[in-house]
């Protein structure tokens, strides 16, 4: 499935949860997304337990506000990931605020981005995918594995057969491809 299927998949499956209930497209999201978030919330230095939970808590904020879900504006992956961070600031503000610099990036609120800005990351959305589903199914998988699922090269290299050297060198190559195709697309390269 390419990159651009996958996540309208993902959009049809958040509008099954909103409009019936669908428990089963619940659990298709939870499968996918839970793993990856708790990944992510641990890149950005939450401890184990509380990566499990704040993932627990954005599973069910999808669950309990899935109509609230607009694919217009987000796709369902940067709409689960800016919850997941905004609720992981909420709990480090409620938490020791002696302990957290009043400058902490994390801590400066975001605000509504401008129609400017949501066009061009829109923009910006659409050429990595288009970069994406022009590379081969293999260094899209390694990519996702790496960087998605934040698997390390070892792990990966476990995980797919391959040798750990060809996993480090395939996904070298993958994102020279991209960064070429992305800067032909911006007229840079």
């Amino acid at each position: 499935m390419t990159v651009v299927s996958r996540q309208e998949h993902f959009a049809d499956l958040i509008e099954r949860v909103a409009r019936d209930g669908d428990r089963d497209a619940f659990t298709e999201l939870f499968d996918h997304f839970a793993p990856r978030i708790k990944a992510y919330l641990m890149r950005i230095g939450a401890e184990a337990g509380l990566a499990e939970e704040v993932t627990q808590e954005v599973m069910v904020t999808l669950w309990r506000k899935a109509a609230q879900f607009d694919r217009k504006k987000a796709t369902l992956s940067t709409w689960l990931f800016r919850v997941a961070r905004n609720r992981r600031i909420d709990i480090l503000r409620r938490g020791s605020d002696a302990d957290l610099p009043s400058d902490d990036p994390l801590l400066i609120p975001e605000g509504d981005p401008d129609p400017e800005t949501l066009i061009d990351a829109d923009q910006r959305d659409r050429r990595v995918r288009a970069a994406l589903a022009d590379l081969p199914e293999e260094q899209v998988d390694l990519i996702r594995l790496s960087f998605f699922d934040g698997l390390s090269h070892g792990a990966i290299a476990d995980r797919t057969g391959l040798p750990l050297g060809t996993v480090k060198s395939r996904i070298r190559l993958a994102f020279g491809r991209l960064r070429n195709a992305l800067g032909d697309a911006d007229g840079s390269g």
